[in-house]
């Protein structure tokens, strides 16, 4: 269902950005900011969840040359699991192509809570954009969503350190695939944008780590132009999945305490 940009711009500003009741979004508050019990990373899992931005065309099966996909869920596999041999870390990703927040919502039992990760980072948003502009359902509604996958992690895994990441977009006229014309460019923009407060919100109201991504593609603009970092405006080059992958670990590092502070900071 098409509706006019006028209406989208309205039913997007009538939907607010409060933080909906849940009782365990106050359980949340009384989490520490330092839960996660072993920071030293002997024998932690860590656990990545999302779309195709996560997926980056991973096996489904053991063949270990592409498990973990090729993207930044890779990158940081990779690095983690050479510079700190001794840990004993695991990796897994379990993002899949095309996936909502309603798809995470649905195989949050099996591809999360079952693998009991103790380092879970969640990048989910993109796809639900047409939604919402098509008016299929509601930026509240992918919050309220967003909150039920929290809820069940916190419930079923209360030490596991939670990252969330920023949706992001960075179109351009000279994209390859995407037709960025303005209205589309400014629809998506404006619906990112409140993903992107609602995520902070969320990190902040349920203890997790933020890793802001929006900012660092547009910094990273000021090197070379946006087609450089992402060659469809949502999909990231492989340029793009670095300052992904360089972003994350700079950030958890902080919550990590076997990753030195300094690590592969410019």
């Amino acid at each position: 269902m098409q509706i006019s940009r006028r209406n989208f711009f309205l039913n997007l500003g009538i939907t607010g950005l409060g933080i909906i009741s849940s009782p365990n979004i106050l359980l949340a508050k009384n989490r520490s900011k330092h839960y996660l019990k072993n920071t030293k990373g002997t024998g932690l899992t860590f656990l990545f969840q999302g779309d195709s931005i996560t997926d980056g065309k991973r096996s489904r099966n053991k063949d270990w040359n592409h498990v973990m996909g090729h993207g930044y869920a890779y990158l940081i596999a990779s690095r983690l699991w050479f510079d700190y041999t001794n840990e004993d870390l695991m990796f897994y990703n379990r993002g899949i192509s095309g996936n909502k927040i309603t798809d995470l919502n649905a195989r949050w039992q099996q591809d999360t809570i079952d693998l009991n990760p103790d380092v879970l980072s969640i990048l989910i948003g993109v796809n639900d954009v047409p939604k919402i502009i098509e008016n299929e359902y509601s930026i509240k509604k992918w919050e309220e969503t967003y909150i039920q996958v929290l809820d069940k992690t916190i419930k079923a895994l209360p030490n596991t350190q939670i990252i969330l990441c920023e949706p992001f977009i960075l179109p351009s006229n000279n994209m390859v695939r995407i037709d960025w014309t303005k209205e589309k460019t400014e629809s998506y923009q404006s619906v990112i944008s409140e993903m992107q407060k609602i995520v902070r919100q969320l990190a902040d109201a349920y203890k997790a780590t933020l890793i802001e991504l929006q900012q660092p593609f547009l910094d990273a603009c000021k090197k070379a132009p946006a087609k450089y970092w992402i060659w469809d405006g949502v999909h990231p080059m492989p340029a793009g999945h670095e300052l992904i992958a360089r972003t994350w670990i700079n950030e958890v590092s902080k919550k990590l305490n076997f990753i030195g502070h300094d690590y592969l900071k410019d």
